[in-house]
């Protein structure tokens, strides 16, 4: 498959109205044969609410899904990763942590598959594998990214395929 170069909007440590506000500002194009979403994560972090997230997070996959001609097959979202299991987190309530994040992945799974988007859960990845971090004890290493891309990658074929 000939790929161009992604067109990459979001910035680490967005919560979905920065990304949204990221998305004005860059003003991407209309088109893409593949759209991917993961956002969330700094919302539950700030401790915004659940209601909150779902009006944003459909928003954003609205505009996902025009990004890709208005076709909700072309368009992917990623479950959020447990920030709570990394050592960033010591010290934190980790049950709590993994409940909000198990809370907002589910409204983002019921989101995604009510548009007729494709929903890939990386959320236990990112339990099994606390210590694939970078050196601020937090953010995902390049390991732990390339377990998330072959989690998605079948669906990614599918969906480039199709």
């Amino acid at each position: 498959l000939q790929l161009a170069d992604p067109v990459i909007v979001a910035r680490t440590g967005w919560t979905t109205a920065e990304l949204d506000a990221g998305i004005d500002s860059a003003e991407p194009t209309n088109g893409y044969r593949l759209v991917s979403l993961l956002i969330g994560v700094n919302n539950q972090y700030r401790g915004l609410s659940l209601d909150h997230y779902r009006n944003e997070f459909s928003d954003l996959l609205d505009r996902a899904i025009g990004f890709a001609g208005g076709d909700p097959n072309r368009v992917f979202v990623l479950s959020i990763p447990d920030w709570g299991v990394t050592s960033f987190a010591s010290g934190a309530d980790h049950a709590r942590i993994a409940t909000e994040i198990d809370a907002f992945n589910a409204v983002a799974t019921e989101e995604t598959r009510a548009a007729g988007a494709h929903f890939v859960d990386i959320t236990g990845i990112s339990r099994s594998a606390p210590n694939m971090v970078t050196s601020d004890g937090l953010h995902p290493s390049g390991e732990m990214y390339r377990m998330w891309a072959e989690a998605a990658l079948e669906t990614v074929i599918g969906i480039l395929e199709g």
